[in-house]
């Protein structure tokens, strides 16, 4: 597929604009020291690699893959612990976006393009991060499945378009659930591989895949 300008780029968050690593090696550790004191999980914190692995699934199922030995209160308990500590950790000014996003949305923006952000994630954390990190105000709009309870990127995404009268668009995103959402609603995709946690096959059918966030703009016409 030839990539056009598109009149609007949307964005997944984790593994895309944000490098999540960076916040959440101290939340996984934090969780897991919770849940212990509290009683509610026994056993030895699950790597974090886990958890960076299932980054993409929505909330309730990154639990049941983590800790499926868990109880139902365990895993309730851990999704408002992880919001708690994502928010204090961003507070406190932990996490980073990757090299050159700031500028490279910039760049976008100066073209006319309009710029959204569409993520599995809850919603305080996904309207927390771009203001933590400054660039909030270049996002016309931040759809997350926390807030619309979707049951799927692909019904976020497609929401986004049918909300904001988006009639082309480029889905830049890391994981299989952004290639979906983009080709189910006949976007151009652009797989971003350079998170390092990933699976093989990831990003099969993305129609480009770049290696760092500036390569989107040779993308372009």
């Amino acid at each position: 597929m030839i990539a056009l300008t598109p009149e609007a780029v949307i964005f997944d968050l984790d593994g895309t604009l944000f490098q999540t690593e960076t916040l959440l090696e101290t939340v996984h550790a934090r969780v897991f020291d919770t849940l212990r004191e509290e009683g509610l999980y026994t056993q030895e914190t699950p790597p974090i690699a886990s958890l960076l692995g299932s980054l993409g699934m929505l909330l309730s199922d990154i639990w049941k893959k983590i800790i499926p030995d868990g109880s139902e209160e365990a895993h309730e308990r851990a999704n408002v612990l992880m919001l708690q500590y994502e928010l204090e950790e961003l507070e406190a000014g932990r996490g980073s976006l990757y090299p050159h996003v700031r500028e490279t949305l910039e760049e976008l923006r100066n073209r006319g393009i309009r710029l959204f952000i569409a993520s599995n994630g809850l919603e305080e954390y996904v309207k927390g991060v771009p203001v933590a990190k400054e660039i909030a105000g270049l996002f016309e709009g931040t759809y997350s499945a926390g807030e619309f309870a979707t049951l799927s990127k692909v019904d976020l995404v497609r929401k986004l378009l049918d909300t904001f009268g988006v009639k082309s668009a480029w889905m830049v995103g890391d994981r299989s659930s952004d290639v979906e959402a983009g080709k189910k609603n006949g976007l151009f995709v652009v797989g971003c591989d350079y998170a390092g946690f990933r699976r093989e096959g990831e990003l099969d059918g993305a129609d480009a895949v770049i290696r760092s966030f500036r390569e989107l703009i040779t993308l372009l016409p």
